[in-house]
């Protein structure tokens, strides 16, 4: 493949370290064969080419996601298209054409009345029962377990309600309006569902529990006094009387600040002192995220939960892994021993991301201010942790990695909604890095029905495997019907009398977030071909010069051209042995590297001299092949490492 050809396919390769420091550093592992766990074909038809990689820059990683490679911590898989039983594509979408569809808008309204307390969890679990939403059975909420949330987010302000009836009732029995000597029924206050609000309310205030407390109270004391024959105050004390004497004496025992209380027909009213009163206020950052739908905010200041987002650095968290396990094993139905700390650690905190600072104000290439690198996003309510996206925020894009959330939030579609927050959040960076501009959802495949809501976020657009062009996915979307494997770039110039540029303009579909499965490593090596004819050894070489393999053992090397480079990460004492194996007339130091020789050094050397003829038989085709595979200009950059 010509350099010309790799500029004008792979924009991202083009940035040679222009951001961040560091190298990257990869283990080829080669051709991967496995099961599929999108068909479920017994035979071990996922056929893909895998990377290791010790460490990885930002830009690199960016042109290596152009080309079709994704990460699932530090292993790095590429499908081969042609071969594998399910393609897997490529799928991003421009944020700033972001248009979100009215589920999208649904599912940020939903959340919004959920924080105003409005939302009808009991309906809205039965609505989900009925539904072929993707959210699983065993990650839905029963009603009961529902209502009991409700109960515990509420419980302080009813426990504090019940106490002051209790309170009055004590001030009613001192006054002599109930008999001393009858049994207290213990006050009870429940909450009133949004459902039950409007039918109940009258006026602007809202009614938000009540307690019928006088009911009991009156059959007390009507035992009571029936025993002791006698009347107090020659009258009988209904509900409605008793509710009214409670009522005066809850006056004397104080108020609650955004609480009113009345009284009808014997129940006992708590309401709401005005529609913008009564909790804290909503932190929601990016709350701009539902494009054309109106707000709840708008008329509600102040909301009775509070969700707060949070962008860190992928670190381990304990709180963070015990979500993973709910999570993995509800709504997946996992293997507990697939979920224990160390393949947590694996599959979503170890990152070979280097990490880069934020651009400071007179720097060429600008940063965001989280920097660039591998971050855990969490998602709390009132401090409970309910969500956590691992994402990767690279020079051009936010690439979702994962998502996973507490089952008991599964009415809440947070899949959708983080999914939608991310969009919003490379618009609003795009301030700090005009670069960022993209949202990578991952890997699409069109034969899965499961993987299909992704073209939802609208206008999405699909990675030719070939090409690496970039094709709207509606464009893709006829022939991806018909087979599995297209060259999509071939559909785009046989449309190019209509469009020469390879942006998308237009999509479709409906969706959840993305949950990339982890990628096989545990495959039997295959590498490149075995027919290529040995190459002849140089006789002025002496077979001292060869590297034998426990020598090649802990030697990095990398493609330049024709050459290799490679370096030694071993003590001094290997290091000066290896010099006296070679020849050090021979070694070449990198005018840019350490002189010292106790220290890891670079070495120029043809490698294929100093390689035996079966040691060249082995290594060449794994390098073709790689080449083949990460494109000439990022071989030629990436530094590759022989174990």
């Amino acid at each position: 493949m010509s350099s010309k050809k790799m500029n004008s396919t792979n924009d991202a390769s083009s940035s040679r370290d222009v951001v961040g420091g560091g190298e990257s550093v990869i283990v080829d592992h080669g051709r991967r064969r496995g099961t599929c766990g999108y068909c479920k074909s017994p035979a071990r038809s996922s056929i893909s080419h895998g990377l290791s990689a010790e460490t990885l820059t930002v830009s690199d990683y960016q042109a290596l996601i152009d080309r079709g490679w994704r990460r699932s911590g530090c292993y790095l898989y590429k499908q081969e298209m042609d071969k594998t039983c399910c393609p897997s594509y490529t799928i991003r979408l421009k944020a700033s054409d972001f248009v979100p569809s009215k589920e999208q808008q649904r599912v940020s309204r939903r959340l919004e009345r959920f924080l105003d307390g409005k939302l009808d969890v009991q309906s809205r679990e039965q609505t989900d029962a009925s539904s072929s939403h993707q959210v699983s059975d065993s990650g839905r909420k029963t009603f009961g377990t529902a209502r009991s949330e409700e109960k515990n987010n509420v419980e302080p302000v009813m426990d504090d309600l019940s106490k002051m009836i209790d309170q009055a009732v004590q001030i009613c029995i001192q006054s002599g309006e109930f008999p001393s000597n009858m049994q207290i029924p213990k006050a009870s206050v429940k909450k009133v569902f949004f459902d039950k609000r409007k039918k109940l309310s009258k006026g602007p205030e809202q009614l938000l529990y009540t307690s019928n407390v006088a009911f009991p109270l009156a059959a007390a004391i009507k035992r009571t006094l029936s025993s002791e024959k006698v009347e107090m105050n020659g009258n009988k004390l209904s509900p409605e009387i008793i509710s009214e004497m409670l009522l005066t004496a809850m006056s004397k025992v104080g108020e609650t600040p955004g609480i009113s209380i009345k009284v009808s027909k014997g129940h006992i009213n708590f309401l709401s002192a005005s529609q913008d009163s009564f909790s804290e206020k909503d932190v929601v950052p990016n709350d701009n995220i539902s494009r054309g739908a109106k707000k709840d905010s708008e008329n509600h200041k102040v909301r009775k939960l509070k969700l707060e987002m949070r962008l860190k650095r992928s670190s381990f968290d304990p709180e963070e892994h015990e979500l993973y396990k709910r999570y993995q094993l509800k709504v997946h139905n996992d293997n507990p021993s697939h979920v224990v700390e160390h393949s947590y650690k694996r599959f979503l905190v170890d990152s070979p991301l280097i990490y880069v600072q934020p651009s400071g104000n007179d720097e060429k290439v600008l940063v965001p201010p989280c920097g660039f690198g591998s971050f855990h996003q969490q998602y709390r309510v009132d401090g409970r942790l309910v969500a956590v996206g691992v994402v990767d925020i690279l020079p051009k894009c936010l690439s979702s990695v994962y998502l996973f959330w507490d089952p008991d939030y599964a009415f809440l579609s947070l899949g959708k909604y983080s999914a939608i927050q991310e969009i919003n959040w490379v618009r609003e960076n795009q301030v700090h890095c005009p670069t960022l501009e993209y949202y990578y959802l991952g890997f699409y495949i069109h034969s899965c029905s499961k993987m299909r809501y992704k073209a939802a976020y609208r206008p999405s657009e699909l990675l030719c495997p070939l090409r690496f062009q970039w094709v709207p996915y509606d464009v893709a979307r006829p022939l991806l019907d018909k087979k599995p494997y297209v060259i999509l770039s071939d559909i785009k110039e046989s449309q190019s009398q209509c469009s020469s540029q390879p942006h998308a303009s237009e999509t479709l579909g409906t969706s959840e977030h993305e949950e990339m499965e982890q990628g096989e490593t545990n495959d039997h090596f295959m590498g490149g071909s075995d027919d290529d004819e040995d190459e002849e050894m140089d006789e002025s070489e002496s077979e001292d010069t060869y590297i034998e393999s426990d020598i090649i053992d802990n030697i990095i090397i990398g493609l330049y051209g024709t050459q290799y480079r490679y370096k030694v990460k071993e003590t001094p004492f290997r290091f000066r042995s290896l010099l006296k194996l070679i020849g050090c007339h021979q070694c070449l130091p990198l005018s840019n590297s350490h002189v010292d020789n106790k220290t890891k050094r670079w070495i120029w050397k043809d490698l294929r001299k100093m390689l035996n003829p079966v040691g060249r038989k082995q290594l060449e085709p794994m390098l073709q092949s790689y080449r083949k595979v990460v494109g000439e200009e990022l071989a030629e950059r990436m530094v590759y490492e022989l174990r």
